[in-house]
């Protein structure tokens, strides 16, 4: 048995590039959508609802960090 617990070392894993996602090209997520609909409207800027996962991912990380969200 192994000592080893992800848990214990929760970076490992924790953040993987949205570009190396098996599923990146799917469309985004209910939650994705919702949130970035939400973001969008307090950065004044557009919401396009034809995102991938990848895609909304990393729209998500721009728009959290010019509205100050997500810290």
């Amino acid at each position: 048995m192994s000592d080893s617990n992800p848990k214990n070392d929760p970076f490992s894993n924790a953040e993987k590039d949205p570009d190396d996602w098996t599923t990146g090209d799917e469309p985004m997520t209910g939650a994705q959508a919702s949130y970035l609909k939400t973001l969008s409207e307090e950065a004044g800027e557009p919401f396009d609802e034809q995102l991938t996962k990848a895609d909304a991912s990393k729209r998500i990380d721009s728009l959290q960090e010019k509205t100050g969200r997500g810290r």
